[in-house]
């Protein structure tokens, strides 16, 4: 059995960590309860721990049985989705174990590659989810199982297909999708410097740039956030993931499910008023089925 330690030293972090998600949780209201999937940020907790509490708030441990953890990859280039070559992974607060079964359903379509131990061990996009996941669970935490998924720089036909894919997984109620994903990476150190002098200050114009993308995904529509994306080059890193869960919707909506999508919370690291200044946005949402 291979098990994935975390980077989060946790012998002396546990305590301290549960108290923080703790003081996050409490603070926010549970209105779109229960989550069918969430989008959540994967930035330091300092950062964004309260920004991602709004939506870890909407998931109901009751019902939830099944967790897929989609995260985009920082480090390695992928064309496809990759799965995990651990049974466990390792965190301050408890273990989570991963689903040797749907696995075993995924690996068995060929679409998958395995990522390396190396390669889980540095990406960051899921592991900043296993806590808050442990801790959205823990009134059941013998009861569920995670199913980690890396997703890679996908084509707007693979995003289709791998949407489709899940789709099966997204109609069942006992499962929850979670989407890893920060919004604008803004500043010379992420080459990105978009700005609409209309907005006025900066910070202004890259609220305004994400909330555009964040009303798209509101509207379930995956080719007008393709568009918006090759529109404004937002450097929203986990759009693939983003783009897998808006088609996996899709083709459900195609079925007839009625499903909705609302953003909860908007944050930035700092507030950029120059061209030297540099920040991150978060974005925390729900999507409900009807």
């Amino acid at each position: 059995m291979y098990i994935m330690a975390s980077v989060f030293p946790y012998v002396f972090i546990g305590p301290q960590l549960n108290a923080q998600l703790e003081g996050w949780l409490s603070q926010v209201q549970s209105t779109k309860r229960p989550a069918r999937a969430i989008i959540a940020p994967h930035a330091g907790y300092t950062y964004c721990g309260s920004c991602a509490a709004h939506a870890y708030k909407q998931v109901d441990p009751n019902i939830t049985r099944k967790i897929f953890i989609l995260g985009p990859s920082h480090h390695v280039p992928l064309s496809r989705c990759a799965l995990s070559s651990v049974d466990i992974y390792r965190t301050p607060l408890y273990d989570l174990r991963i689903d040797q079964k749907i696995y075993g359903e995924l690996w068995k379509t060929g679409m998958f590659e395995r990522m390396s131990l190396q390669t889980d061990e540095d990406e960051h996009s899921i592991e900043m989810h296993l806590p808050y996941t442990a801790k959205a669970m823990e009134s059941h935490k013998d009861e569920f199982t995670i199913i980690p998924v890396l997703v890679g720089a996908l084509s707007e036909a693979k995003e289709q297909e791998f949407g489709k894919l899940f789709s099966k997984y997204l109609a069942d109620p006992s499962n929850l999708f979670v989407v890893s994903s920060d919004f604008c990476h803004w500043g010379q150190r992420f080459r990105y410097s978009y700005y609409d002098e209309s907005q006025g200050e900066i910070y202004r114009s890259i609220e305004h740039l994400d909330k555009m993308g964040m009303n798209i995904i509101e509207q379930l529509d995956p080719v007008s956030f393709s568009n918006y994306l090759k529109k404004y080059h937002n450097t929203i890193c986990g759009r693939h993931p983003i783009g897998v869960l808006l088609n996996a919707i899709n083709e459900l909506q195609k079925n007839g499910m009625n499903m909705s999508f609302s953003f909860l919370n908007y944050a930035q690291s700092s507030q950029c008023r120059n061209w030297q200044d540099s920040s991150v946005s978060y974005a925390a949402g729900a999507l409900m089925v009807h």
